[in-house]
C-alpha cells in the first residue's frame, strides 16, 4: 500500500505539473471558455469510451455527490486556470497550486469538523506569508501583467481542496473508476453544451487553432481524464492531505516546461515558492 501511493503520487505530479504548459499552448488559439470546454469534452469522450459502464454501478444516492465533485474538482477550476493565464506565466500558476494542502487543513478543520494541530496552522500562515509575497512581487517585477488574475487561480485552490474533503467524507464508498466515469458523464453533457454556445466552429481552419485543440486534447485525456482517475484512488488509498501534496512536486515540473518556454523566475518569487512549500511541507508533518 505504502509502495502503491507513492508511486501513484509520481504519476500524477507529472501529469498535473505538465498541465499548465498545455493551458498556455492551448490558449494561443482559443479563449479561456473553449479552452476548458474542449478540455472536459476531450478527457469525457476518452474516459467514457474506456470505463463508461462504470457509471451504471453508481449508486443513486451517490449521483448528487458526484456531480458536487465534478463541479468542485473539474468543471470550475478548468475555467478558472485558463483565465488566470491569460495575465501570469504558467509557471507562476503552478506554484499557487501548491497552495491546495493548505486550504484542504482549513476545510477540513472548518467545515468537516477534523482537528488541527498548532503547527499544522502555522503551516498554513506560513503558506499564506509565500503566496501573497509570489503574488505581490509578481505584480511589481511583471508590471505587464495583471496580477489580480492570481486571485482565480486560488479561487480555483479553494474549490480543488473543497473537492478533496468532498470525496472523503461523502464517497469513500465508491471506486476511483466510479467517481471518475461520474464526474465525465456529467461533464460530457455539460462540455457538449457549452461548445455549442463557443465560436469555435468559426475558425477550426485555422492552423493556430487546431494546433491549440490538440494542446488542449492532450490536457483534457491525460490532466484531467488520466490525472483524475490517479488522483481519486490516491485519496482513498491515503489521505486528503497526502494527496493534495502532490503539489510539492507539480512546481517543478511546470518550472521545467516554462523553462523551455522562456518563462522566468525573479529571486523574490523563488523565495516565495519556497516559503509556500515549506509552509506545506510544515502543515503536513506528522507529530512525532
Amino acid at each position: 500500500m505504502k509502495e502503491s501511493k507513492w508511486a501513484t503520487l509520481t504519476v500524477l505530479a507529472l501529469v498535473w505539473g505538465s498541465s499548465f504548459i498545455l493551458i498556455k499552448k492551448g490558449l494561443k488559439g482559443l479563449d479561456p471558455i473553449e479552452l476548458g470546454s474542449v478540455r472536459m469534452f476531450a478527457a469525457s469522450v476518452v474516459m467514457l469510451l474506456l470505463k463508461g459502464r462504470n457509471v451504471f454501478t453508481i449508486p443513486a444516492r451517490s449521483y448528487k455527490y458526484v456531480v458536487g465533485s465534478a463541479l468542485m474538482g473539474i468543471f470550475f477550476p478548468a475555467f478558472l486556470f485558463a483565465y488566470a493565464q491569460t495575465q501570469i506565466d504558467s509557471t507562476i500558476s503552478s506554484i499557487i497550486n501548491a497552495t491546495t494542502p493548505l486550504f484542504t487543513l482549513i476545510i477540513s478543520s472548518l467545515l468537516f469538523g477534523l482537528f488541527t494541530e498548532r503547527k499544522q496552522i502555522i503551516g498554513v500562515i506560513i503558506g499564506f506569508i509565500g503566496c501573497s509575497l509570489l503574488i505581490l512581487s509578481g505584480a511589481t517585477i511583471h508590471p505587464d501583467q495583471n496580477y489580480t488574475y492570481a486571485l482565480l487561480a486560488i479561487i480555483a485552490c479553494v474549490l480543488y481542496a473543497m473537492n478533496i474533503n468532498w470525496v472523503k467524507r461523502f464517497m469513500s464508498d465508491l471506486t476511483p473508476i466510479q467517481i471518475a466515469t461520474g464526474n465525465f458523464a456529467f461533464l460530457l453533457l455539460v462540455s457538449t453544451l457549452m461548445l455549442c454556445t463557443t465560436n469555435i466552429f468559426s475558425h477550426l481552419d485555422n492552423p493556430e487553432t487546431q494546433w491549440s485543440i490538440f494542446y488542449t486534447a492532450i490536457l483534457g485525456i491525460c490532466s484531467t481524464g488520466l490525472a483524475s482517475l490517479l488522483f481519486y484512488r490516491l485519496i482513498l488509498i491515503s489521505s486528503p492531505v497526502f494527496a493534495s501534496s502532490s503539489t510539492y512536486l507539480i512546481p517543478i515540473v511546470a518550472f521545467v516546461w516554462g523553462i523551455t518556454d522562456n518563462e522566468s523566475l525573479h529571486y523574490v518569487q523563488l523565495i516565495g515558492a519556497a516559503i509556500i512549500l515549506f509552509g506545506v511541507y510544515i502543515s503536513g508533518r506528522k507529530s512525532s
